[in-house]
């Protein structure tokens, strides 16, 4: 595959997991920020390379080869980002992009040695699971902190919203995975959470609550 059909292949899956249905291309070329005839041109390479399947007006469907493409790439970008933070010292809002250029390297070999040299680590650094090399990752029960009823504790797992912004905005915070949450309090009218994060306790609006991710230890 060429750089971008792997851009491509990855963006389809991830838009798959949010939708089950076949993805529509207005779908991916919002995605990727492109004209839908140039989606329509790369769903016909991909096609014909048996990655994708196309259902006219219905949309596009990963096929099993397309499926675990995607998690080979979505595999090493995870795994780059590992090291850099863990190895390089790079901040986790900084590595995102960094490993969008590393995702693309071929060497099955390298990749393996750098699962291997890391000690096979099951998430990234902003919590996402990392496939083994067979396509496969380890499941876990995680919520949306906004979905959840007061009263409920747990471990802050993951984020929805893996931008530099958003990251920087809970280094400031002093925010982090790991940490151990529990919700005091609801805001009927706007949806704000008043939160103990490792018992000290803050404020936060509903749309930060709407993008942390927290595996339930206790709930009312």
């Amino acid at each position: 595959m060429t750089l971008s059909e792997e851009d491509y292949i990855k963006a389809i899956y991830h838009l798959s997991k949010k939708d089950d249905n076949a993805i529509s291309t207005n779908a991916i070329a919002e995605q990727m920020e492109t004209k839908p005839s140039s989606v329509t041109d790369m769903i016909k390479k991909l096609s014909d390379k048996d990655l994708v399947l196309y259902k006219k007006y219905k949309g596009v469907y990963l096929t099993e080869s397309g499926r675990l493409s995607a998690l080979s790439i979505i595999r090493k970008h995870r795994l780059w980002e590992v090291f850099l933070v863990d190895k390089l010292d790079f901040a986790w809002d900084e590595v995102h992009e960094v490993a969008e250029q590393l995702e693309h390297i071929k060497s099955e070999q390298l990749i393996d040695k750098l699962d291997v040299y890391l000690g096979h680590p099951r998430v990234d650094p902003h919590g996402d699971p990392i496939p083994s090399k067979e396509g496969k990752f380890k499941k876990s029960v995680k919520k949306l902190l906004n979905e959840l009823p007061v009263g409920t504790q747990g471990i802050c797992v993951g984020v929805n919203d893996s931008s530099a912004a958003f990251l920087k905005f809970l280094d400031k915070n002093k925010i982090a995975l790991g940490d151990t949450m529990k919700i005091t309090e609801k805001e009927e009218f706007d949806g704000s959470l008043k939160i103990e994060v490792n018992s000290i306790e803050m404020r936060i609006s509903s749309q930060i609550a709407a993008n942390l991710y927290l595996e339930i230890t206790e709930k009312v």
